[in-house]
């Protein structure tokens, strides 16, 4: 959320910021109920003031008839206390409510549009292949191969099952190791984050409520999180930090659970959209320096498409547009893959980045050089997250005999140039 008082001070520019987003938030209504719980609260603290003072002189009093006097006057004040709290309660409710809806300030170079149709690319890298025969796509050429096996992934999992088999399986993790390699030399500390993560940590991050549908929930109330981000995010909330352990990088991999609520007509074959999965996560806290967020952002960003170059991927990266970016992100690319047998580019990652938008919900801070107190700024990216990332390699390395040339850098990981029927 944003800081209450850059809010107050600084109406104008979150009233402009939600107009580049085409927010339909009431900023006047939040001031309005802030102004009130302000009222309630000094009223309560005058109260109380008075309370001390009246507690104060009660031992002190040795006129029984005085004493009793100030012993009723305390009790009226207890009971005015207890009377505006009443009023409060609902008022700092509904402040709350409001609070978690603003909508953080977008950079000035978030581009502006309504959907995600207005999205614009600001790079493009690789050579798309040319085939001299036609491309399979990676449903028909993984099973060709004995790589996956969807059948029975559906008649053990449901809809969306899968299982990777054999080369499939040895893909996948080939493209681990290599991952973790290639952030290792980044200076990433490496972390195994758990799935399954209590629910207000979903709200700190903005997941929810905005996503509930999109999430699994267990039988305690708990979320299986589909991505690293969230368990992350609260690895160190409610905690102070000193400004030498900043910036944090945390190289984290998780399973990873989505419902996919809402696109059950989409992408209902493959290993593109299914219901789980691994991901790398790349996550950094850092000092609440918008120059320094900016530079995270952009590093994060590069690592991934160099971690995609050395595959020798044809990718794009977009700017991802006003309409299209969610309420907590200052700024954010999205990284996608050519696919060719679908002609398009899909997407692989989004790296975005926050100020102290989650920071505040998770009350994580640090200590700087003058010993002041303040919340970090956050920033998250995807670093490989499979078996989406299998789909693409697939189906730009395939050769007319249905064998997949494998790049350079996964040779190593594979102990093979290639995957062909045995």
């Amino acid at each position: 959320m944003l800081d209450i008082d850059f809010i107050r001070k600084n109406p104008e520019v979150i009233k402009a910021s939600l107009e580049r987003r085409n927010s339909a938030f009431d900023l006047d209504e939040l001031l309005r109920v802030d102004t009130k719980r302000r009222e309630l609260i000094t009223a309560i603290e005058s109260k109380q003031a008075k309370q001390n003072e009246v507690t104060a002189l009660v031992p002190r009093e040795t006129d029984i008839a005085k004493k009793t006097e100030l012993i009723e006057s305390m009790k009226t004040i207890k009971a005015e206390i207890k009377e505006i709290e009443a009023q409060l309660n609902p008022v700092k409710e509904l402040w709350q409510g409001l609070m978690m809806q603003v909508p953080n300030v977008a950079d000035p170079t978030v581009p502006a549009g309504k959907s995600e149709d207005d999205n614009v690319v600001v790079k493009e890298w690789g050579d798309k292949p040319k085939f001299d025969f036609t491309p399979k796509d990676h449903v028909e050429l993984m099973t060709d191969l004995d790589m996956v096996d969807f059948e029975r992934g559906t008649k053990v999992h449901g809809f969306r099952g899968y299982f990777l088999k054999g080369d499939g399986a040895r893909l996948q993790w080939a493209l681990w190791n290599y991952a973790r390699d290639f952030y290792a030399e980044h200076g990433f500390e490496e972390f195994v984050a758990p799935a399954i993560v209590r629910p207000q940590f979903f709200y700190a991050t903005g997941h929810l409520p905005g996503e509930a549908e999109d999430l699994f929930k267990t039988q305690d109330d708990d979320y299986l999180s589909g991505t690293a981000e969230v368990p992350m995010m609260a690895y160190y909330s409610d905690e102070i930090l000193d400004k030498d352990k900043l910036p944090f990088k945390a190289f984290a991999f998780s399973s990873c659970y989505r419902r996919e609520a809402g696109s059950y007509s989409k992408d209902t074959k493959g290993l593109i959209r299914v219901h789980e999965f691994n991901k790398f996560e790349q996550l950094i806290l850092c000092e609440a320096v918008h120059e320094t967020s900016v530079e995270m952002h952009e590093k994060v960003n590069e690592l991934f498409e160099l971690f995609i170059e050395r595959l020798e991927l044809p990718y794009r990266r977009l700017s991802i547009c006003m309409g299209d970016l969610s309420k907590s992100k200052v700024k954010q690319y999205d990284v996608e893959a050519w696919v060719p047998s679908q002609e398009q580019f899909r997407e692989l990652s989004s790296a975005s980045y926050f100020h102290d938008y989650q920071t505040r919900r998770f009350n994580t801070r640090y200590r700087d050089s003058d010993g002041q107190i303040k919340f970090a700024h956050s920033l998250n990216n995807t670093a490989a997250a499979t078996p989406r990332l299998l789909v693409p390699l697939v189906e730009n390395y395939q050769q007319a005999d249905g064998s997949i040339m494998l790049p350079t850098v996964l040779h190593q990981y594979m102990g093979k140039p290639v995957i062909e029927k045995n």
